[in-house]
């Protein structure tokens, strides 16, 4: 036996000449594969500096180095790569998405709590948009909920002062003005944090809405947060 069955790291065997190269080897993928987090699963060019340690999800059409290494992990070592193939029930945060993730024995499910042996399941994930606020009474964003969705609440933050003739905004949903929170401050900083006393499903992609209180819109910038649930198919 060569390698740990787990983590593939290298043993030292019998009578073996250079054993520090080894056993640092084995330490380097200690550091990378121990509390695991992924910079990026998306990445598909190799950073031109390599930081040790650093560890991304190679995509599949990843080049240069990583050519080849389709669903592996990447830790960087000695100006290198090292490669770890993540087996079923790894868990990881991915840092440029902001999630957890479980991998289900194929790919990596952001968000995901539970997984059954065909891989149903329950996952958590957040939406979040920087909203530039439209003149009028009423501003709404891009489709943030996505289909087939339970959502929990939302949050917002003023980050650029909302302006107008306004006194106060609302932040909700269309057919549901003020459901996630009223009578908030335009200054920056300000924030709301709407919990659901019932979570509501959503079918269909839904935008967030906010509404002026005491005159209307101008301008301003808020940044928004859905929290939400997904339950996922079983597999074939």
């Amino acid at each position: 036996m060569f390698n740990t069955n787990q983590l593939g790291l290298p043993l030292l065997q019998p009578a073996q000449a250079q054993k520090h190269v080894t056993m640092n080897e084995a330490l380097t993928r200690l550091d990378g594969l121990v509390s695991l987090t992924l910079v990026s699963r998306s990445v598909t060019i190799p950073p031109a500096i390599v930081v040790d340690g650093a560890c991304y999800g190679v995509p599949v059409g990843a080049v240069n180095e990583w050519s080849g290494q389709d669903g592996n992990v990447a830790i960087g070592t000695n100006g290198g790569w090292e490669f770890a193939e993540p087996r079923r029930g790894w868990r990881t945060v991915i840092l440029d998405e902001g999630a957890q993730a479980l991998h289900d024995g194929s790919g990596w499910r952001a968000g995901m709590m539970t997984l059954s042996p065909s891989n149903a399941g329950l996952s958590f994930a957040v939406a979040e948009t920087d909203h530039v606020i439209t003149a009028g009474s009423v501003s709404t964003t891009s489709a943030i909920i996505p289909p087939n969705s339970v959502v929990v609440g939302a949050t917002a933050q003023v980050i650029a002062a909302v302006t107008g003739s306004l006194t106060s905004w609302s932040l909700g949903n269309p057919g549901a003005a003020g459901r996630y929170g009223s009578g908030l401050s335009l200054s920056v900083g300000s924030w709301a944090r709407g919990v659901l006393g019932q979570p509501t499903a959503f079918y269909a992609p839904e935008v967030m809405q906010l509404d002026a209180a005491g005159g209307t819109f101008s301008g301003g910038k808020v940044r928004i947060a859905v929290h939400y649930m997904e339950i996922a198919v079983p597999n074939l």
